[in-house]
């Protein structure tokens, strides 16, 4: 089981999760006969939790699949395929196979909201703690008993885009280059409260602002300074009332300042940031 730990002086929290240590490195190998995650190899993750598509249980004709983590952080913790690719991650595949990722999203926090906060987050590329290629998100619930030391949702400042269900910005607070949250317009809701417009518009939302990030990430500017090699992005959706989607861009490593401060550095204004996509999108 995970083991909670508390900081007396600062009430913040870390797990104790021994289980993480044996995570395979599939970046090492891109072979789809080894890889859990590929159709015809089913057999090789624990039975599947949920699943959209076809066909029996943990057998093929799946579009997204859901089966429990074997290097779990917390007692529950989810492993959410996001389709049949190897490859192909949300800012590549069509907006019906996002809809698709993002209902199970939704169908696996309503599973699970009884039993404590569901937070749901992807690591895309190898330099945000993905250990394996196939484009997965993952699920874990953390006893309500814990307080999350995660941020509320900021005012809209450095709108980018703005349509019926969503406000797409870049926070005065963004820690990270190029951060963008998506934001619902509607008020004291849970993620798990999302309709099927609104999953529709997010779908289309999503892929449009990672498109976007990845042009800006991939080409030399004054900004970046050199060649980013590999797209790189953390995202996670707040598991509390009040719910938002942050997308993180990895173009920095936190070092020594951050470390010691707690406090973050931004080599982007968040105004120029929100400014150089929104020029991307018109």
């Amino acid at each position: 089981m995970a083991r909670y730990v508390p900081d007396i002086h600062t009430k913040r929290w870390v797990v104790i999760a021994p289980k993480r240590l044996g995570r395979p490195d599939q970046h090492k190998e891109q072979d789809e006969k080894k890889c859990p995650f590929c159709v015809g190899n089913e057999h090789m993750t624990p039975p599947e939790t949920y699943r959209a598509g076809n066909g029996k249980d943990n057998e093929q004709g799946w579009e997204v699949r859901v089966v429990p983590n074997l290097y779990s952080i917390t007692d529950t913790h989810e492993v959410i395929i996001h389709s049949t690719d190897h490859l192909k991650d949300i800012e590549e595949l069509g907006i019906e196979q996002n809809i698709k990722i993002l209902t199970a999203f939704k169908d696996r926090f309503n599973y699970y909201r009884k039993s404590g906060q569901v937070l749901i987050f992807t690591n895309h590329g190898k330099t945000t703690g993905a250990s394996q290629i196939h484009p997965h998100s993952q699920l874990v619930v953390i006893p309500h008993q814990i307080k999350l030391d995660t941020l509320e949702l900021e005012p809209k400042n450095n709108l980018i885009l703005e349509n019926v269900y969503f406000s797409i910005f870049c926070p005065e607070f963004s820690q990270w280059p190029y951060e963008v949250w998506i934001a619902p317009e509607r008020k004291n809701c849970f993620f798990g409260d999302i309709t099927n417009a609104e999953i529709q518009e997010l779908a289309i939302n999503l892929k449009l602002i990672l498109n976007k990030l990845k042009t800006i990430f991939l080409k030399p500017n004054a900004k970046n300074g050199a060649l980013v090699p590999e797209f790189a992005y953390n995202l996670y959706i707040y598991p509390l009332e009040n719910w938002y989607l942050r997308i993180i861009p990895r173009l920095m490593i936190r070092a020594g300042f951050e470390l010691g401060t707690g406090i973050s550095l931004n080599i982007v204004d968040p105004s120029d940031a929100s400014e150089e996509i929104k020029s991307l999108i018109l």
